[in-house]
């Protein structure tokens, strides 16, 4: 063979090599529940919280809050959602207006047999005027690990206007 040959001859097997080791396993996502925040139904915070129908991520309406300090906004909990082995995810969108400070998502797992725990979005919080921005923190359960109850909280550090819209959790498995 000539080198042309070899050299053509190694790049393909090395190619079919790759290939071959970088197939991803099938991520499956689904929708455990799903919060359009187009009304105030089941929000549980009502302090400095209104509906705004005017600046919205998916055009029926979001959460404003007003803040003029710092601030855990309870938004909803949804009770036992019966899973295990799998990537809990608690996906939003947020917009700021002339906010001073941060502010992210947090999600709380609560085990009647061992506590709560929680997971922060402190990766990549809002500040200043951003606009709509999808934000997300997950949790990772491993098997046996079937939260109880799980928290959605809008976590606010600072003050100005900060709206969130169009709520997701999902299980996310490999």
């Amino acid at each position: 063979m000539t080198f042309k040959k070899l050299t053509i001859a190694f790049i393909l097997i090395s190619l079919s090599i790759l290939a071959a080791g970088c197939s991803k396993k099938e991520i499956r996502v689904t929708e455990l529940k799903y919060f359009p925040l187009d009304n105030l139904e089941g929000v549980l915070a009502r302090d400095n919280i209104e509906l705004d129908p005017a600046v919205t991520a998916d055009g029926r309406g979001s959460l404003r809050i007003n803040s003029s300090r710092n601030t855990v906004v309870r938004l909803f909990e949804t009770g036992n959602i019966d899973i295990e082995e799998a990537c809990l995810v608690y996906k939003a969108r947020i917009r700021t207006e002339n906010f001073v400070g941060r502010a992210y998502l947090e999600m709380w797992c609560q085990f009647d047999d061992r506590g709560e725990f929680f997971s922060r979005d402190l990766y990549s919080p809002l500040t200043g005027n951003a606009d709509w921005s999808s934000e997300e923190t997950v949790f990772n359960l491993k098997k046996g690990e079937n939260p109880d109850n799980v928290k959605l909280n809008l976590v606010i550090e600072g003050t100005g206007t900060v709206w969130i819209d169009d709520i997701h959790l999902l299980e996310r498995t490999v």
